[in-house]
């Protein structure tokens, strides 16, 4: 079976760190870029960051530039998501996604053809 799974959300106070990872298992997450994505309540889903195959490239939206990062472990068929500095607004499901090309494409949905089942970030006191 084809998918990917997040782990690494929780809660955390504004202005904490959280580190997201994204596991594909049934295939090899290194073929793909990876997006970063989130939902927050009420809200439609929106790309947060973007990394090609060799782990450059990246892409990140304005709200997250210099406080979050990503980044790959290709043994690992790992991709991470660092994020420092969080925010209030920050709080959302986070959802990775492979790309169906090498290269960071964007954030248009329809480019990624696997999604993982989310998990829940926090920002609050």
């Amino acid at each position: 079976q084809l998918q990917l799974v997040e782990s690494g959300g929780g809660l955390v106070q504004p202005g904490g760190s959280l580190r997201l990872s994204c596991v594909a298992s049934g295939f090899t997450l290194s073929s793909y870029a990876i997006g970063w994505f989130r939902q927050a309540p009420g809200k439609e889903r929106e790309g947060v960051s973007c990394v090609g195959i060799s782990g450059s490239g990246t892409v990140y939206a304005d709200s997250v530039k210099g406080r979050f990062t990503i980044s790959r472990d290709n043994a690992k068929n790992t991709v991470y998501l660092q994020m420092n500095s969080l925010k209030p607004e920050d709080t959302a499901v986070y959802y990775c996604a492979a790309d169906r090309g090498y290269y960071c494409s964007g954030f248009k949905e329809n480019r990624y053809w696997s999604w993982g089942q989310g998990t829940q970030v926090t920002v609050s006191s």
